[in-house]
């Protein structure tokens, strides 16, 4: 059974052109802070003034520290700010629909609910019966952080992303309905060209019908925000800000990886190689070709400075093909590519980058070519149905295996903490 929860106090922009400016991706979504203050440059209302408030500064030189006592201030100045703006405005005791359309993905509508989920529902060692599983470990650092920013504003900004079995195919039809039969209370388009449209759930005989729809759900799957999630079950709290999708309309993409370490000779490197994975000879080797993102499962990219791409396929042998997450290929590569021939044995390792989808093989090879970087590695995505198995399994995902694209986007519903005023 899943629980959801209306939002006591919410707080929504104004219209969709207040979403436009209010909205943003999620915080973690970025390779780095300059991302972040040239996004800020062109939006200064963005959300992410409040969720990374380090980044909003005269120049990069001059940006904050994260998670400080000087940054948590100013995102809690802020988060006051923008309650007070014209741009947004704050309801009660509310679900929503929130819906993602991919143009990469015509066919598929990915559609959700949107409220409060319970953290006792949430699987751990303490409440090993939980409904709601998380597929990879919390880092107590990036936890700490995320709930410091709650504290700080008194708010919950960013939504964890959920997957649910809806074997019955009624969630979904439902949730269509209800989004075919009304507009959109926001409607508004991200920078990858996706549209995110939300309908605002009022009516209590709608919100009940809703509720009652996703209890039959057995169990929800955490996408994104495993840090979130985890963020509120630290302060105590009994909610955290969700929304719910029809597993099968989730768009999976790959997840990338960038090594910085000392370069190994070749014949060094492709000696090590070979022990673990057949590896392309020379005539088989895809150096004249464009940079490579594999697609088929247990195909593996290798970008190596003056060589080029080169195809890894993992022995037979290297992983237990009955273990649901030793099987997926960013665990293959943890263990038999990065530790075996790198000497990196940590995924948590600085030496290590991971680098979701929003940026292609040609950025990886363009880091490798310019010196930022070692080497490149290239994965094909995790498929829902490896997803939902390490999840059933009760394992946990190899760290950043899983960049669910398109993602739910920060600001457009938030939860407010404070006391209820009349």
């Amino acid at each position: 059974m899943i629980t959801i929860t209306p939002v006591r106090r919410a707080l929504i922009p104004v219209d969709s052109a207040a979403a436009a400016l209010v909205s943003a991706p999620n915080y973690d979504e970025f390779q780095g802070d300059q991302e972040i203050w040239d996004l800020l440059q062109e939006n200064p209302m963005s959300v992410l003034r409040v969720t990374m408030a380090h980044c909003q500064a005269d120049s990069p030189e001059t940006m904050g520290v994260r998670d400080s006592q000087g940054a948590l201030a100013k995102a809690g100045t802020h988060m006051e700010e923008l309650e007070a703006s014209e741009f947004t405005e704050e309801v009660r005791d509310i679900l929503w629909v929130y819906e993602i359309g991919d143009p990469t993905r015509p066919d598929v509508r990915q559609i959700g609910l949107g409220g409060m989920a319970r953290t006792d529902e949430i699987r751990t060692d303490a409440t090993p019966g939980g409904t709601i599983i998380r597929n990879e470990g919390a880092r107590e650092p990036k936890v700490r952080g995320r709930a410091d920013l709650i504290r700080a504003t008194d708010a919950i900004i960013g939504m964890v992303n959920n997957g649910v079995d809806d074997a019955s195919g009624e969630f979904q039809r439902q949730l269509e309905a209800h989004a075919d039969a009304a507009p959109p209370d926001l409607d508004v388009p991200d920078q990858h060209g996706n549209r995110h449209r939300v309908w605002i759930l009022r009516d209590e005989e709608t919100i009940q019908r809703f509720q009652a729809l996703l209890a039959k759900e057995p169990h929800a799957y955490v996408a994104d925000g495993n840090h979130r999630s985890a963020a509120a079950s630290m302060l105590g709290y009994e909610h955290f800000l969700s929304v719910f999708f029809p597993a099968p309309t989730m768009g999976i993409r790959p997840y990338n990886r960038l090594v910085r370490t000392s370069a190994l000779a070749p014949d060094q490197l492709a000696s090590a190689i070979q022990e673990r994975f057949a590896f392309d000879t020379p005539t088989d080797a895809l150096a004249d070709a464009d940079p490579y993102q594999p697609t088929e499962t247990h195909d593996i990219g290798l970008y190596i400075p003056d060589v080029g791409w080169r195809r890894l396929r993992p022995l037979p042998g290297t992983f237990d093909p009955d273990d649901a997450a030793e099987a997926i290929d960013y665990g293959i590569v943890q263990k038999n590519l990065f530790e075996h021939v790198f000497g990196i044995a940590d995924a948590g390792d600085d030496r290590l980058t991971f680098v979701g989808s929003n940026k292609d093989a040609a950025w990886l090879q363009e880091e490798v070519d310019e010196g930022r970087a070692s080497y490149a590695v290239t994965l094909p995505a995790v498929t829902m149905d490896e997803f939902i198995e390490v999840c059933r399994q009760n394992r946990h995902m190899p760290p950043k295996s899983t960049w669910f694209e398109p993602k739910v986007r920060s600001g457009l519903v938030m939860a407010l903490l404070g006391p209820v005023h009349s």
